[in-house]
C-alpha cells in the first residue's frame, strides 16, 4: 500500500510539475497560443507513465508533418468548395478518433484532431493566421515532449511499478459509433470557429477535449462528467486568477499552477478518492488551463477580462451541453436498434 501511494504521489508530482513548467515557459517566451503547450503536457504526462521512446518521438514528428500538411491542404478546398471541404474534414476527424479507439496512440489521435480543426479553420480566414497556428502547435508539442522527458528524468517511475496497461481495443462496430459521436461533438464548434478563427480557437481546444472525453464517457454519466468538469474547471480558473492577482509574477504563475496541479492530481490518481472518474479531473484541469490562459492574454491586451471570461464560459457550457445531448441521442438510437 505504501509503495502504491509512493508511485501515485510521484505521478501526481510529475503531472503538476510538468504542467506548471510548460505554462511558465510558454508565457515566459510569449509563444503563440501559449495554452497549447501545457494542455498537451497534461495529456502526455497523465496518459504516459514512461518517457517517450525514440520510436514514439519519430511518430510524433511524423504526426506533426501529417497534421500541418493535411490542415493546410484543406484550406483551398474550404475556401472554394466549402461543403466538400467540411465533409472531408468530418471524415478525417472520424478516422482520427477511430484510430485511437482501435488500439492506436490516443495522443496521436488527439493531436491529429486538434491540428486538423485549428489549422484548417484558421486558414479559411487568413493564411498568416494558419501559419501562426502551425507554429503554436509544433512549438507547444515539442515543449511538452521536452518537459515530459525532463520531469521523467527528475521523477522517474520506480522499478517496482507495474508496466502501464495498453488501452483496450474496441470492437469495430462500437468503435465506429463512438468515433462518429466524437466527430459530431467537434464539428459544430469547428463550423462556428470558421466564422472568426482568432476568437474561437480556445473553443476548438475545448471541443477537442470534449470529443476525447466522450470516447470514454457513457451517456448515463455524461451530464455529471462533461458539465460538472467544465463548471469545476471554470471555478478553478476563477480561484487561480484571484490568487495570481495577489502577486503578479511569472514565478508565482508557476507556483500557483504547481499547487492547483497537485490538488487536481490527487483526485486524478485517486490518492484522495472521489466518485468522479479520472477523465472528469483531467477535463477539469484542461478547462482551467484554457480559460486561465485566455484571461491572462486578455489582460495583457488590455481587454475586459471579466466580460470576456463570462462569454467564453458561456460558450464552453453551450458546447458541453451539446456534447451531452449528442451522447444521449446516440445512446437512445443504439437502444432503439
Amino acid at each position: 500500500m505504501a509503495i502504491t501511494l509512493q508511485i501515485l504521489g510521484r505521478r501526481t508530482l510529475r503531472v503538476a510539475t510538468g504542467t506548471a513548467l510548460c505554462l511558465a515557459v510558454s508565457f515566459g517566451l510569449d509563444l503563440p497560443i501559449p495554452v497549447v503547450g501545457p494542455v498537451f503536457a497534461v495529456f502526455l504526462l497523465a496518459t504516459q507513465n514512461r518517457p517517450l521512446s525514440f520510436r514514439a518521438g519519430i511518430s510524433f514528428a511524423l504526426v506533426v508533418a501529417l497534421t500541418t500538411g493535411s490542415g493546410l491542404l484543406l484550406v483551398p478546398l474550404l475556401r472554394h468548395y466549402a461543403f466538400a471541404g467540411v465533409m472531408i474534414t468530418g471524415l478525417m476527424l472520424f478516422l482520427a478518433f477511430r484510430y485511437g479507439l482501435r488500439g492506436g496512440n490516443n495522443l496521436v489521435a488527439t493531436f491529429l484532431v486538434a491540428g486538423l480543426t485549428m489549422i484548417s479553420a484558421a486558414g479559411t480566414a487568413d493564411f498568416q493566421l494558419a501559419a501562426t497556428v502551425v507554429g503554436a502547435l509544433v512549438k507547444g508539442l515539442m515543449l511538452a515532449v521536452v518537459v515530459s522527458a525532463l520531469v521523467h528524468r527528475l521523477l522517474p517511475e520506480p522499478l517496482s511499478a507495474q508496466p502501464q496497461r495498453a488501452a483496450p481495443v474496441m470492437p469495430n462496430g462500437l468503435a465506429v459509433r463512438v468515433a462518429l459521436r466524437a466527430a459530431l461533438v467537434v464539428m459544430p464548434v469547428y463550423l462556428l470557429a470558421m466564422t472568426d478563427p482568432a476568437s474561437y480557437m480556445p473553443i476548438i481546444m475545448k471541443s477537442v477535449s470534449l470529443g476525447r472525453q466522450s470516447c470514454t464517457t457513457s451517456a448515463r454519466s455524461a451530464a455529471r462528467d462533461l458539465i460538472g468538469s467544465t463548471l469545476l474547471g471554470g471555478l478553478l480558473a476563477v480561484a487561480f486568477w484571484f490568487a495570481l492577482r495577489l502577486f503578479v509574477d511569472l514565478w508565482m504563475f508557476f507556483l500557483w499552477m504547481l499547487l492547483f496541479g497537485l490538488l487536481v492530481g490527487r483526485k486524478l490518481y485517486r490518492i484522495s478518492p472521489t466518485r468522479y472518474s479520472p477523465g472528469f479531473w483531467l477535463n477539469s484541469l484542461v478547462t482551467m488551463i484554457i480559460l486561465l490562459g485566455q484571461s491572462v492574454q486578455d489582460s495583457v491586451a488590455g481587454k475586459d477580462v471579466y466580460s470576456a471570461f463570462a462569454v467564453r464560459m458561456g460558450l464552453f457550457l453551450a458546447v458541453t451541453l451539446y456534447a451531452c445531448l449528442t451522447l444521449q441521442l446516440f445512446d437512445h438510437y443504439s437502444r432503439a436498434h
